[in-house]
């Protein structure tokens, strides 16, 4: 098979046609091009069997061949292309590939989506070819013929020395080695000063070093990095350091290391990986079985979509495969390596797009994207590194126009596309999507379908759970999951039907539903399509290593823990600053609230005590306690409302923002803030309405000269404990739906247990019982200082007093801290149900 010679920017590339290489400004690319006019990935050069020829991946400016835009170009000796611009855009002069050699032709499974749509004499293979499919051919790199300072060095192939390859990386080739001596040191980083500069956002600018001793041994230093460098798929402590064996691999960002020799060798995570699921079970309480035995392996590189009738497992089997809900069974295996082992470093690899939208709706495309690089990327990392990638992801993606718009303005499909881009932010290798199409209309449905064959062809794996069989051709290969969760096909889309011998997907799905007890896997199995597609899926071992117990595998954090705060904090308040409607019911709800109050007449609701000149006995005054009942249940009310459906509406953004390295208590804390500060403020604006008014005693227990901010401090706190029990509330419910009877029913318990309706002092258990309600407390708090004991005595028994509302300071300090108590209780309880909505292999 002929090279091909490539010269561009006075560099000059041979290219091996066993391999495929990519053009574009992508810094992880094979050909490298620093113009701003030429794509992220803007196309790729390849060998299809008869000639050399260059694809255009739907590139912003275009490729062009003598004067004109094309999208696949014949290369030949004197072949000359242009990027981005068709008179001086970036160009490429091409020779010695007049002989197009002959070469056998893979069949249509061997060959991706795009080769196989380009050959004019591809037709869909019947089932019964050939039992083995020939090995792919050994990647290699493209050999730069200048040793300038951008070239990258040349590899012959194969590990130095005749060692045998590294575990997880078969018998690819390194990216590039550097030489190593002893005593020295070798700095890893994202800064141009270290010895290995990584241009990959995900990395530190002084992310770890390399130390030679002088008995020849070698350690790996972290130097505090955000993201953690890692060894084996164990993060190295922070700032710690750990010594390496012979065969052990150190992960740093997309780029994995290991030593061979006296030589240091590189690979960089472009997309060329294999992933493969390995008899997968998961089983139930009960032992029901809900996925069976599933194995089957992902080509690199390719669109992958999984497909069957409700109840076959498809979920599950997503969340098997992401580590979210690990099997119980069986491995997943990512370029060999166990992904369930090394969670912690392979998670910044994959990206995970569930059916509901991970992002806010009342923000901007590009503030949305804006803070979610903020939580994913390094501190250190600059605001315009970090803009830049969300200008080029918007590029990618044809999201530019839209960066101004709100993403609740937008289409479906938009609405998808920004899901999308909020993955690609960190260049994931794999990208898993749930129902992406759901809801959509056909005309959607195709373009999502497009969006996803176009980021399988930019290099990445996609794997797609869908309802959805129309545009199933443009995928490489395709899962059919059976009833009961087992396989029933894994091979290429045109050759499923006639396999399973129905003309439409819907007399499959039928038939899935009326032979419900028939073998689907094991017809599957005892398949030719088996032996063609799944039955070597064991043939390679998968790494084995030395793992740490589980306790010490706990993923870094990109941000710090205030860092990760400060961006929360700062995220909500521009959500609710978006809500106008949220905006306006925070005022209006806490007025109404606080003036129902002043339908009790004010001579009547007097707040202070009158003695009967006659008797010198205090007056009772009944209609106090039912100011105090109104504006308590105002702020209980007010306070639960603001945060009953914080979390359950942001549960899906949580899940996969936990998974990148997001803080849980750093989550709960800013929602305890933002929505503290509005509670609080409520609660002042109930208590001014309800308590300016009337006529309140001179001087307070606290404040002397301030009885009414004082009086206000108990409906305040109460507001903000309220608060909280609605974040519990929150955590707990599974739908949105079940907030509202458990708001009214919280409301309804609190003006039970105020001691305003009837005397809960010396009421065996249900006096106890109270002291878990926040009403109880605040009541009781406001009450010390208005003397409820004496303007409300205790009717049934005129020598009994309530020790809660007894007029003393020490009274009312224990009432409020009781308040802060319930609140501080109600936080842990809500960090620990938090713990149900993160990926189970993190709980582990």
């Amino acid at each position: 098979m002929p090279e091909l010679v490539l010269e561009a920017n006075g560099r000059t590339w041979t290219l091996d046609p066993s391999r495929s290489y990519t053009l574009g400004r992508d810094p992880q690319g094979d050909i490298v091009f620093d113009d701003a006019r030429v794509s992220w990935r803007h196309g790729t050069v390849s060998f299809d069997g008869r000639g050399w020829v260059l694809v255009d991946h739907g590139s912003t400016n275009g490729t062009f061949a003598r004067g004109q835009r094309v999208d696949r170009v014949e290369l030949a000796s004197g072949t000359v292309v242009n990027l981005g611009n068709a008179t001086d855009g970036p160009r490429l002069n091409l020779s010695a590939a007049e002989a197009a050699v002959a070469a056998p032709q893979a069949g249509p499974q061997q060959q991706p989506y795009a080769a196989r749509q380009a050959d004019p004499g591809w037709a869909p293979q019947a089932p019964g070819g050939p039992a083995q499919q020939p090995a792919p051919p050994q990647p290699q790199i493209p050999q730069q013929q200048n040793h300038g300072p951008a070239a990258a060095p040349a590899h012959p192939g194969g590990p130095a020395g005749g060692a045998p390859a590294a575990h997880g990386y078969g018998d690819r080739s390194p990216t590039t080695f550097h030489q190593f001596s002893l005593g020295r040191v070798m700095r890893i980083g994202r800064a141009l000063e270290n010895d290995l500069v990584v241009s990959d956002l995900q990395v530190s600018r002084n992310h770890a070093e390399f130390h030679a001793t002088p008995d020849g041994r070698l350690e790996i230093r972290d130097l505090g990095s955000h993201n953690g460098t890692y060894v084996n798929g164990a993060p190295v402590p922070k700032g710690g350091s750990v010594q390496l064996g012979p065969t052990d691999v150190v992960g740093v960002g997309h780029s994995t290391f290991r030593v061979v020799g006296d030589r240091l060798e590189e690979f960089v995570d472009t997309g060329e990986v294999s992933f493969s699921a390995r008899h997968l079970t998961v089983t139930v309480d009960g032992g029901k079985q809900i996925l069976r035995d599933v194995s089957f392996g992902v080509p690199e590189k390719s669109l992958i979509a999984v497909i069957g009738p409700s109840g076959s497992g498809k979920s599950t089997l997503l969340k098997a495969l992401t580590g979210y809900r690990p099997a119980n069974q069986g491995d997943v295996l990512y370029d060999n390596r166990n992904l369930y082992k090394q969670f912690a470093e392979l998670r910044q690899r994959i990206g995970l797009v569930p059916q509901d939208d991970i992002l806010h709706k009342e923000l901007s495309v590009k503030r949305a994207l804006k803070y979610a690089a903020k939580l994913r990327f390094p501190a250190d990392t600059t605001r315009e590194e970090r803009q830049s990638r969300i200008d080029e992801v918007l590029r990618e993606l044809k999201l530019d126009i839209h960066k101004d718009k709100k993403v609740s303005s937008l289409s479906g499909g938009q609405r998808k596309r920004v899901s999308v881009a909020l993955e690609l932010l960190t260049k994931p290798s794999l990208i898993f999507l749930d129902e992406p199409t759901s809801g959509l209309d056909p005309g959607m449905d195709r373009d999502v379908m497009q969006l996803l064959r176009g980021l399988a062809d930019d290099g990445r794996t996609v794997l797609v759970v869908t309802h959805s069989v129309a545009e199933l051709a443009i995928c490489d290969k395709l899962l059919v999951m059976a009833p009961g969760g087992s396989v029933a096909y894994f091979g290429p889309p045109e050759e499923a039907l006639n396999f399973f011998g129905y003309d439409s997907w819907a007399d499959v799905f039928s038939a899935f539903e009326n032979y419900r007890d028939y073998d689907w896997a094991g017809r599957w199995k005892g398949s030719q399509h088996y032996q063609m597609y799944a039955a070597d899926i064991d043939a390679v071992a998968p790494q084995s290593v030395h793992m740490p117990p589980p306790q010490a595998i706990r993923p870094p954090k990109p941000q710090g823990w205030t860092s990760q705060l400060i961006t929360l904090i700062r995220r909500y308040v521009s959500v609710i600053a978006s809500d106008k409607g949220f905006l306006a019911l925070t005022v209006i709800l806490p007025a109404v609230l606080g003036a129902v109050s002043l339908l009790i007449d004010a001579d009547k609701g007097l707040l202070v005590n009158r003695v009967n000149p006659q008797t010198g006995v205090p007056f009772p005054n009944g209609t106090a306690t039912t100011v105090l009942l109104i504006l308590a249940v105002g702020a209980c009310f007010a306070g639960a409302a603001n945060s009953v459906r914080e979390l359950i509406k942001e549960r899906v953004i949580y899940e996969r923002e936990r998974a990148t390295g997001l803080s849980r208590s750093a989550y709960l804390m800013s929602k305890v803030v933002v929505l503290g500060a509005v509670t609080v403020l409520q609660g002042l604006l109930v208590g001014v309405i309800g308590f300016s008014s009337r006529e309140i005693p001179g001087e307070g227990l606290i404040l002397k000269s301030n009885t009414l901010f004082e009086l206000c401090l108990p409906i305040m706190a109460l507001g903000f404990a309220s608060m909280m029990f609605g974040l519990v509330i929150s955590s707990l419910v599974k739908t949105a739906e079940k907030t509202m009877p458990l708001l009214v029913m919280f409301a309804i318990v609190q003006v039970v247990f105020t001691g305003c309706l009837f005397t809960l002092h010396g009421t065996v258990g249900v006096n106890e019982f109270s002291y878990l309600m926040p009403s109880r407390w605040a009541v009781a708090a406001a009450g010390t200082t208005l003397d409820f004991n004496n303007i409300a005595p205790n009717t049934d028994d005129p020598g009994s007093t309530d020790p809660l509302w007894n007029h003393t300071a020490s009274a009312w300090g224990l009432d409020m801290a009781a308040l802060i108590v319930l609140g501080v209780i109600c936080g842990f309880f809500v960090a620990r149900f938090l713990r149900r909505h993160e990926p189970e292999v993190m709980r582990k």
